[in-house]
């Protein structure tokens, strides 16, 4: 059977700990803070904003490019040369060095960060699926839902402990506060330094090298791994499948996570109180939502859970469009006094919810389909489709935002989900696990 008995419980949360030190990067440079002072204080293209949105998508852009070109490669060679932690400790080292090097972005120096958050993201995104392909060893199928919502839960408690010095120390995101806010990026990358240190130190190396082939090299070896892999996906259709879904779906995550705090200080044009309570609100209705989901995915199975948060992020999109008329509606019909900015809240925790469950479904699922040999090589391809997703939603975004204005745009991310649900419709959760049993036993080969 395609099973292994449940790691203790120190290996599983030093596991975790990683999520909860990336998704500091993850709300203080790409949601919250550094997108926002990117686009309104180094670029400033006031009043609406438009090139430097543009120009944050296709930096964004071009770093998940990078990751799609090298994920799977670098997933094949992790498997062979049993070599995970390295690859991961050297994406952690490149984002850390780079995201503390943001704070040389300034006014006048856009290329800087353009160059400097291609690098960070890069390093970042190939340690979210270098991380990810630990998560087969560390217990049977039945427990994977809840250890990968587990992680994705403490993540966002990580993010919230990382903003509390944003919020308390450096203040507003504003010309006038340049000079303490860029420190956001030394902050963030100091907080991932120090919180990823139990990852390293109490996750296990569980495979086993492999000698090279007479004549190989680990690089000519990655390509011919990934070309095997590709070669095989139809014997994996429910793998396959859930690719093409997870494409549309992160694609229209991507646009929420990148633009989320763009658009509610551009569209919503909320004052900054309301901007931190968001940031608390968004970070506990995430977590709570990557826990319950997680448990409940073990009973309800990962595909339906999958399908049932995709179904609230096309309610999260359509009420984040209708944000503002839900604020005059309510004055109108009933003399409620309130503020869009207060609407926006609302349907912040609704979107919150969706998030940290939509994404560990999804890795829960690719951890039931991947035979454990494969795991880094699978978690891969899975990194790809994310990354492939977020080069197509974050450009896709950039030219309508660019065309259309910002609130107008944000539609496109409901067609997205929509189309993940559809795609969604193909998965046969228990034929997915049986095939990657009969892989690990050797029932099937590659």
């Amino acid at each position: 059977m395609h099973t292994c008995p449940r790691a203790p419980r120190r290996e599983i949360l030093g596991w975790a700990m990683f999520d909860f030190a990336n998704s500091a990067y993850t709300l203080l440079i790409i949601t919250v803070v550094f997108g926002d002072l990117f686009t309104r204080v180094i670029v400033g293209d006031a009043p609406d904003y438009r090139l430097g949105n543009l120009l944050w998508s296709l930096a964004l852009a071009a770093s998940y490019l990078m990751v799609v070109l090298v994920s799977p490669v670098a997933g094949a060679i992790m498997d062979y040369s049993a070599s995970k932690k390295r690859f991961l400790f050297a994406s952690y080292l490149l984002t850390v060095v780079t995201t503390a090097a943001l704070y040389w972005a300034a006014p006048g120096y856009v290329w800087v960060g353009m160059l400097l958050l291609i690098l960070s993201n890069f390093g970042f995104a190939l340690g979210e699926s270098f991380v990810a392909s630990f998560l087969p060893d560390l217990g049977p199928p039945e427990d994977l839902g809840k250890i990968s919502g587990f992680g994705w839960a403490l993540g966002y408690i990580g993010g919230l402990v990382a903003a509390i010095f944003v919020l308390a120390v450096l203040g507003e995101v504003s010309a006038e506060n340049f000079e303490r806010i860029r420190w956001v990026g030394p902050w963030t990358a100091l907080f991932f330094l120090v919180a990823a240190i139990p990852t390293f130190v109490w996750v296990r190396e569980r495979g086993t090298a492999r000698p090279l082939p007479s004549g190989v090299g680990y690089l000519r070896l990655g390509f011919s791994r990934v070309g095997q892999t590709l070669g095989h996906l139809r014997d994996h259709r429910d793998l396959a499948v859930l690719l093409i879904s997870v494409f549309f779906s992160m694609g229209g995550i991507a646009i929420v996570i990148t633009y989320a705090f763009i658009y509610g200080a551009q569209v919503i044009r909320w004052d900054e109180s309301t901007r931190t309570l968001m940031f608390v609100l968004v970070q506990l209705t995430a977590a709570g939502g990557a826990f319950i989901f997680g448990l409940v995915q073990d009973r309800l199975g990962a595909r339906r859970t999958y399908s049932l948060t995709l179904i609230l992020w096309i309610s999260a999109i359509v009420l984040i469009y209708l944000t503002p008329r839900i604020a005059d509606w309510a004055h109108l019909w009933f003399g409620l006094d309130w503020q869009a900015q207060h609407v926006f809240l609302i349907v912040g925790c609704v979107a919150g919810t969706s998030l940290g469950a939509c994404q560990s479904s999804t890795r829960a699922l690719v951890g039931l389909f991947a035979p454990r040999s494969r795991s880094a090589e699978l978690f891969g391809f899975w990194g790809l489709a994310m990354k492939l997703a977020s080069v197509f939603g974050l450009l896709a975004i950039g030219l309508l935002q660019a065309w259309l204005g910002l609130q107008q745009a944000m539609l496109f991310c409901a067609l997205l989900f929509g189309l993940a649900l559809l795609v969604a419709r193909g998965i046969d959760e228990p034929r997915g696990r049986r095939i990657a049993a009969e892989h690990e036993a050797g029932l099937r080969t590659w």
